[in-house]
């Protein structure tokens, strides 16, 4: 069983904001994620519900949430999994029925065997059931039978739910700005992501194959204390870069070739997320630094704007200025600025956002437009906020729109983000970005890794 880095009073603070922004009359249901098939008996990779594990700090499948805001000595209730010695001894401990209350810190604890009964009495005199409606159909069956008892079995003479409302609503706002212990988790995350990155610099030269440098991105990860990764691992080498979510990994490095690796360390259930663009061989090439140098240049002036007197889309908007102003300098774009942007010339060369939020999850949770339900628009900085910058350009091989020097390129450079009430803290500032910083590092042999042919 995973042991929480986080204290259970900081679980506990969770549960009782979520309840009182609720309130009584609303009954709160979080399931915990389930295991999954990969391939006839084999599991995919298990990892807790992000929701579930923000509530409890518990990692175990297969269990339920319930929160009954008033309801004395029931206000917090856990449904679990009971002990059972045979399966516990193929797939691991379970804390089971006995212990799972004290071990999480709720009031009490059910047999998830029971849920259907006892939520059903759970829900009984309340106003309205919140849960993550459309994450799985049939545990929404599951809660809306429950709360329509009372309307189904009239001669019962019971009250119950008629509204039925996404938790996210509340709960992704209440994820939206990092506590401090938060914070620290997320620079341990940045802290091992960047030793990562560098190492397979280190490591890199022409003819590694994609699949190494990810190993030795991954073994680095696991190596300082990373669970897991916070997502599946980029390696991209060549035009492969061109391609944003690439994920074969296993093409060999050419001489000449740019490698863009974009990865990232969970720790304790927060991930970081880094992109780094290097040559293989050690230098870019005339072609390869331009491109790279109009990128960087936007990243620096994005960063500079995650403050509290921007908006999320003024992040983006300084992105799109500065690179398309940098494919005008490179010969891809004629035009004027202003112009080129308004009518998205880019968008062939730059076709994703700048930013999005991170976490717990790599695309975390929250709206990224004003809250405020009397407009639209796009969501102000706040302390807490953290945010990626990640600007890239791309040129794919077979484009020949663009100049030929340039075709099958790929860069891109992101960091991750604290917004604070003064200049932004970049997470992840130890990784090296800066052009003679990169050439110096690339080829200069592992730390911790050694390739078969490469320097000892």
């Amino acid at each position: 069983m995973h042991t929480a880095s986080l204290s259970a009073e900081v679980f506990a603070a969770r549960r009782a904001r979520l309840a009182a922004a609720f309130g009584p009359g609303t009954v709160i249901a979080v399931p915990a994620a389930r295991p999954t098939i990969r391939n006839h008996d084999v599991d995919h990779e298990w990892r807790q519900d992000s929701e579930f594990w923000y509530l409890t700090g518990f990692d175990e499948p297969d269990c339920v949430l319930v929160l009954v805001p008033g309801r004395a000595g029931e206000e917090s209730a856990i449904f679990v999994r009971p002990r059972d010695p045979k399966q516990e001894t193929w797939n691991g401990r379970r804390a089971g029925v006995e212990r799972a209350a004290t071990r999480i810190g709720v009031a009490v604890a059910f047999d998830i065997g029971d849920f259907d009964r006892e939520f059903g009495r759970l829900v009984e005199g309340a106003c309205q059931v919140a849960w993550p409606i459309g994450r799985d159909a049939a545990f929404d069956q599951r809660v809306v039978a429950a709360g329509r008892r009372h309307r189904t079995q009239p001669r019962l003479h019971l009250t119950g739910p008629d509204h039925y409302v996404d938790v996210a609503l509340v709960l992704s706002e209440h994820r939206m700005c990092k506590a401090p212990e938060e914070v620290e988790l997320l620079r341990a995350s940045a802290a091992i992501t960047a030793a990562a990155h560098h190492e397979a610099m280190r490591v890199c030269r022409p003819g590694v194959d994609e699949r190494q440098l990810q190993a030795a991105v991954e073994f680095v990860f696991r190596a300082h204390g990373s669970e897991r990764v916070g997502y599946g691992s980029i390696v991209a080498r060549g035009d492969n870069a061109t391609i944003l979510h690439y994920r074969e990994n296993q093409d060999a490095v050419g001489d000449g070739d740019l490698v863009l690796i974009d990865a990232g360390a969970e720790r304790c259930y927060l991930t970081a997320d880094i992109t780094r663009t290097f040559p293989a061989s050690g230098r870019f090439s005339a072609a390869q630094q331009a491109v790279y140098a109009v990128v960087l240049d936007a990243q620096k002036q994005c960063i500079a704007a995650c403050t509290p007197d921007h908006t999320i889309l003024e992040v983006h908007e300084i992105a799109l200025r500065v690179l398309t102003a940098g494919l005008v300098a490179l010969g891809v774009l004629d035009g004027e600025v202003e112009g080129l942007v308004r009518d998205e010339k880019y968008k062939p060369y730059y076709m994703h956002r700048t930013s999005h939020w991170l976490g717990m999850d790599v695309h975390d949770a929250g709206r990224y437009h004003d809250p405020d339900p009397a407009g639209n628009r796009s969501r102000r900085l706040q302390p807490g906020m953290v945010l990626t910058v990640e600007p890239g350009l791309y040129f794919a091989s077979d484009d020949v729109a663009a100049p030929e020097h340039l075709r099958g390129i790929g860069v891109r450079i992101e960091d991750d983000i604290l917004v604070t009430d003064g200049a932004p803290e970049v997470l992840t500032a130890m990784c090296v970005k800066e052009i003679d910083e990169v050439e110096a590092m690339v080829g200069s042999g592992g730390a911790w890794v050694r390739l078969p042919g490469g320097p000892p």
